[in-house]
């Protein structure tokens, strides 16, 4: 990927560039990178840490909510792949979601990220992917060793979401939006990782 995004720590890609002989791999929108995002991504490299393979957070410009008008994206793409390169995976790939990206099969997803080699795949249990949502986690499972993370909730119970943040945003509710983003204060310290991990052991 030639866009200056590159660091020492995180390597970025574009979708069906990078090839791996062994990975673990969260995919998402992650728009905002909420708490319900930073769970997905915290379980994915502490579980990449734990069996010496790379990690790996594939993601979307733009996000498909986005891309097709249902709504607007929390943060730009340079803050978002900042966020995630907070958590410390080995590679973020960034796919371009146009059009020709949205007319892409649940196969044909399903082939890319077979050359990801996934010991494991790590998704929020309502992921959905390909034209027309065709495939779904029962879909990664017949190909995969595929582990769903429950939706994080707030102390109200309510869903982290980033369609909850816009509507909190909408509402002038901007520090109960800020507080499900969860980016108001140092979250991160790697040493906690293999702890996280050990939720995904089976």
């Amino acid at each position: 990927m030639s866009d200056g995004l590159d660091s020492l720590a995180v390597r970025f890609h574009h979708e069906n560039e990078l090839h791996l002989a062994a990975s673990v791999v969260t995919i998402g929108a992650f728009d905002g990178v909420h708490r319900g995002h930073q769970e997905l991504i915290w379980q994915t490299v502490g579980r990449a840490q734990q069996l010496s393979v790379p990690s790996v957070v594939y993601t979307f410009d733009t996000p498909p909510k986005v891309f097709f008008g249902e709504a607007e994206a929390l943060i730009p793409l340079t803050e978002k792949l900042d966020r995630i390169s907070a958590f410390l995976p080995d590679h973020i790939i960034v796919a371009r979601f146009d059009l020709g990206y949205a007319r892409r099969t649940a196969a044909d997803f399903v082939t890319e990220l077979a050359s990801l080699n996934p010991k494991l795949l790590i998704v929020g249990e309502d992921f959905r992917f390909g034209s027309c949502k065709g495939g779904n986690v029962s879909l990664l499972q017949r190909h995969f060793d595929t582990f769903t993370v429950p939706p994080v909730r707030c102390s109200q119970g309510q869903i982290v979401s980033s369609s909850r943040i816009r509507s909190l945003r909408r509402s002038g509710f901007t520090a109960a939006a800020a507080a499900l983003e969860g980016w108001s204060s140092a979250l991160f310290n790697p040493k906690e990782l293999p702890m996280l991990a050990r939720s995904v052991d089976s």
